[in-house]
């Protein structure tokens, strides 16, 4: 936007006699100023000894200042100088200020937007690459159950086992690692409505106890297991515990899957396929 402003000059530069005058005519302002407020002063500094006395001149005074006062509202504004030069100065001056402001403004605008996408942009990055490493996780899970499952087949050497077992369990510590990091981001800028908060149903014109609610992590960790646990039925039912507008936003962004034949249900998209 910056290159498109019109460029202000100064070839038409006020000429002397223009400044001359409008010297002149500031110089006559000022002085009739002086005289008001030389009258005003001695205005103030006159006293009188009898209190009725002083009440009626301030009555005066303010009648005074009250006719003044109405005289200047209904005043229009007078231009100092119609010498055309004088004023095409001003004018230019004035168009050079409100040029630098905007100028300015833009400029602190485009830095913003700028921070803005770059933060925007390592947010994304970090997302995509928590994404890939649960996905590796769940692959590297994977396979290790299967190479379990076939070492336990072939009656494998105890020390062959353990080494096995230890690195699963890193594998299991590395992902509830994971887990827990990605829990608190998620806990962090998807909380609950409020915390410790609830739904409330009626049944029979009675009131039943609260259900808690749970957390989008608590969610995420359902679908997850139940996934792992049961690749050929991994659809899970919605009730009352789970907060709708999480699942809306699971459901938007492609992170879930809703049963085609039943909506109540959902299960979460194997991204590890």
């Amino acid at each position: 936007m910056a290159e498109y402003l019109p460029e202000i000059t100064n070839d038409s530069v006020c000429p002397v006699d223009a400044k001359e005058e409008l010297l002149d005519e500031c110089e006559s302002i000022w002085k009739q100023m002086e005289e008001c407020q030389s009258k005003l002063m001695l205005l103030g500094t006159e006293t009188l000894l009898k209190s009725d006395a002083k009440l009626s001149l301030l009555m005066m005074r303010l009648k005074a200042l009250t006719a003044e006062y109405n005289q200047w509202q209904k005043r229009s504004p007078e231009i100092i100088s119609t010498n055309p030069d004088v004023l095409l100065a001003l004018g230019k001056e004035e168009l050079q200020k409100v040029k630098n402001d905007l100028e300015m403004v833009l400029s602190t605008v485009q830095s913003k937007n700028k921070q803005l996408e770059e933060d925007l942009k390592r947010e994304q990055q970090w997302h995509e690459e928590q994404e890939q490493i649960l996905d590796v996780l769940n692959g590297i899970e994977e396979e290790t159950k299967t190479q379990v499952e076939q070492l336990s087949i072939k009656s494998l050497d105890t020390r062959a086992f353990h080494e096995l077992q230890n690195k699963m369990l890193k594998l299991k510590i590395y992902k509830e690692e994971l887990l827990n990091a990605l829990g608190e981001f998620l806990e962090e800028h998807f909380p609950l409505p409020e915390k410790g908060g609830s739904t409330k149903k009626k049944k029979n014109s009675s009131e039943e106890p609260a259900v808690e609610l749970i957390t989008l992590h608590e969610i995420l960790e359902i679908l997850i297991k139940k996934l792992m646990s049961t690749p050929h039925e991994p659809y899970v039912t919605i009730n009352d515990s789970f907060w709708p507008p999480y699942i809306e936003l699971l459901l938007r962004y492609g992170v879930a899957l809703r049963h085609p034949e039943d909506p109540n249900r959902i299960r979460l998209e194997a991204f590890h396929m």
